[in-house]
């Protein structure tokens, strides 16, 4: 009785996950009438079934109502990069790399302006430059959710924890006579939190003056005049091209790439790059700038964009 009961439960959920996902055409049917039943636009009936012919649909024909390949799909593609970053020694490594080298560039150039007069300062960027957020990233990992869904109450938990080496280099800049502003495109209405958080860990000067986020633009670049006007930037932090300069605004990949190697001298004089292969502006350049596709789409273009070799 158990084993049948079983069964029938089992048939019921079948039905009910293909009545979901499917629609079987009746006579009569149109893809707009079907539309309006199901709440699936003749355009997604259309794309999910690669119809060629939307006016040519055949009785008993089976239609997709949900996208083949979803986010939650897409978002398989997460683990590897996010497990790399929460798990490996090769991360915290380059994350101490990064800072010790920050360290000595600070250092290098109170050795060499001793009778500087201006207020020495150091840029970062806040997420996956100081702030570590793989986890809110690692939570998307088996849904079909995807950025922006949650990230302003992962904001608000003030649960981020410092990147290896973060604290003690900024600490030591502010020790030795200089300030640290903290620019980032994290919105107005989380900076609270952004300050608690930074504080909570134990980073200098998480204040109003210091903490400078996003408002009508996400163009650093207005953001690092007002420092530069009272302040020598001696180095800047970040993980994303836009992090140091607005050149690598709206950029194609090629022209990312060829603007890196223009500027060449910079990398690790003024700019210090920290690691982050779970997001970035270098995703949308994949897309050229379309971050509109669905799920199905960039896991395509991605795919594309690797370089492969195959044993003839």
């Amino acid at each position: 009785m158990k084993r049948a009961l079983v069964v029938i439960i089992v048939t019921l959920m079948a039905v009910a996950i293909f009545a979901t996902d499917f629609y079987v055409v009746k006579a009569g049917d149109t893809l707009s009438k079907i539309a309006k039943e199901t709440g699936v636009s003749v355009k997604e009936l259309v794309k999910y079934n690669n119809l060629s012919d939307p006016n040519l649909i055949i009785v008993g024909q089976k239609l997709r109502l949900t996208p083949l390949y979803t986010q939650k799909d897409l978002n398989e593609q997460l683990v590897m990069a996010t497990l790399w970053y929460q798990t490996s020694g090769e991360f915290k490594a380059l994350s101490y790399q990064a800072f010790n080298l920050a360290k000595m560039l600070f250092d290098a150039d109170l050795e060499a302006n001793p009778d500087e007069t201006r207020i020495r300062a150091v840029i970062v960027d806040i997420d996956e430059t100081i702030l570590n957020n793989s986890p809110y990233d690692a939570g998307h990992v088996g849904t079909d959710h995807a950025y922006p869904y949650g990230w302003t109450e992962w904001c608000e938990a003030r649960e981020a924890e410092a990147l290896p080496g973060a604290v003690e280099f900024l600490n030591y800049v502010v020790e030795k006579g200089g300030e640290v502003f903290y620019i980032s495109n994290r919105k107005e209405n989380v900076k609270q939190a952004t300050i608690d958080n930074l504080k909570k860990l134990g980073f200098p000067l998480a204040d109003e003056k210091h903490v400078l986020l996003r408002t009508t633009t996400s163009d650093k670049e207005p953001r690092r005049q007002i420092v530069a006007n009272d302040y020598k930037i001696v180095v800047l932090m970040g993980d994303n091209l836009n992090d140091f300069s607005s050149v690598f605004r709206h950029k194609s990949l090629e022209e990312r790439n060829a603007l890196v190697d223009q500027m060449k001298d910079d990398w690790g004089t003024r700019f210090v790059v920290l690691p982050n292969p779970i997001y970035g502006d270098w995703e949308g350049a994949v897309y050229n700038g379309n971050w509109g596709l669905s799920p199905e789409e960039k896991d395509k273009v991605r795919k594309e964009h690797l370089i492969r070799w195959e044993m003839k």
